[in-house]
């Protein structure tokens, strides 16, 4: 196969795409609660997600990109094939799950898109165990450190505000619920947007190996553990467009079916949800901004009482999550040896 650069920087833009899908299919991840609560209108609460996505990129780290660009996948094994296979694979998992309304996590497509391509070329020793076993956890630590944050905020809160009129509660967190709903897109832009940062940090070292010509250090790559500004604000200033985007038929399902919120739950399940995140970005693991917040909305309504939530469809949400790893591993996989298979 003859690649040249314009190939490569061609999945650089298709790793952006899915950044973009990413935000889109999440956006009700950071919208949902705010809007479901009346406290914005969708089109104020996509503007106020994507300027905080945005925003996360200047300050707030880079570990779990660097987790994703070399610690999930063994990088002597990672070429641009792998890496377009792998994108192919969450990018069509995603917009699977969006048709079908199901807020299942695109960081988790994402990372089995790309251990499925490796897998299909090399086989399991492309994958990199130590990496994969904090992800793996913390799909099912987040949303119960979620739920269990969102359930004793709201605990804590109630007791504390006990002898308040409900109408002066009401007003005051309508204000506190911007505030929130800003933390928990600042999560989200701080965790979600790092992963696509490692895939194109990854694929630019990789092909650096793989062609002896290729100017990584003209795009100022030196090593996978060092994100150039470019990439950083690229995938902040793509998933920030996404969620502005919009993805709505999530929305419903996030804001209202789960539990019924008002805005002192909002801001219980947003505060509790951006803390996990913020707490996971801190130690590099790549966890997934949907269960966070799933399990954060959970909390609130079990706070009140368990029959509050809907754990019918809380259920059909945890088989969608089961189900994102092993299906986009499978499409990436498929996607990888047609490409392969194709491009000479």
């Amino acid at each position: 196969m003859t690649a040249t650069i314009w190939f490569v920087l061609a999945i650089v833009v298709v790793a952006f795409i899915f950044d973009f899908i990413n935000g889109f299919h999440d956006s009700a991840n950071s919208i949902a609660t705010v809007v479901s609560t009346r406290v914005l209108s969708p089109g104020a609460a996509v503007v106020w997600a994507a300027f905080f996505n945005f925003v996360a990129a200047f300050g707030l780290g880079t570990a779990v990109a660097k987790t994703v660009g070399s610690g999930l996948v063994d990088l002597s094994v990672v070429d641009p094939i792998v890496i377009l296979g792998g994108l192919i694979g969450a990018i069509v998992w995603d917009l699977i799950t969006w048709w079908l309304g199901l807020p299942t996590s695109s960081s988790h497509a994402l990372i089995g898109g790309y251990a499925g391509a490796a897998v299909a070329k090399a086989g399991f020793v492309a994958i990199l165990t130590a990496g994969w076993i904090k992800t793996l956890v913390f799909i099912v630590v987040a949303p119960l450190m979620g739920l269990t944050l969102a359930l004793a905020l709201t605990v804590a809160l109630s007791w504390l505000l006990r002898r308040s009129l409900p109408r002066q509660v009401d007003r005051r967190f309508r204000v506190l619920q911007l505030v929130s709903a800003a933390l928990y897109s600042l999560g989200h832009g701080t965790n979600d947007a790092q992963k696509t940062m490692g895939i194109v940090v990854g694929l630019l070292f990789a092909a650096q190996a793989a062609f002896v010509d290729f100017p990584v250090r003209a795009l100022h790559i030196t090593t996978p553990n060092v994100i150039p500004l470019w990439v950083i604000l690229s995938a902040h200033a793509a998933i920030a467009l996404g969620t502005m985007a919009g993805g709505w038929r999530i929305v419903r399902t996030m804001g209202q079916r789960i539990t019924k919120l008002t805005p002192f739950g909002g801001f219980c399940a947003e505060t509790s949800g951006a803390i996990t995140l913020f707490v996971a970005s801190h130690f590099g693991i790549p966890v997934s901004t949907t269960h966070t917040i799933t399990g954060a909305i959970s909390g609130v309504g079990a706070a009140h009482r368990l029959s509050a939530v809907r754990w019918g469809v809380a259920g059909r949400i945890v088989w969608a999550w089961l189900l994102t790893i092993p299906a986009s591993a499978g499409i990436a996989g498929l996607s990888y040896l047609v490409l392969r298979a194709s491009i000479r």
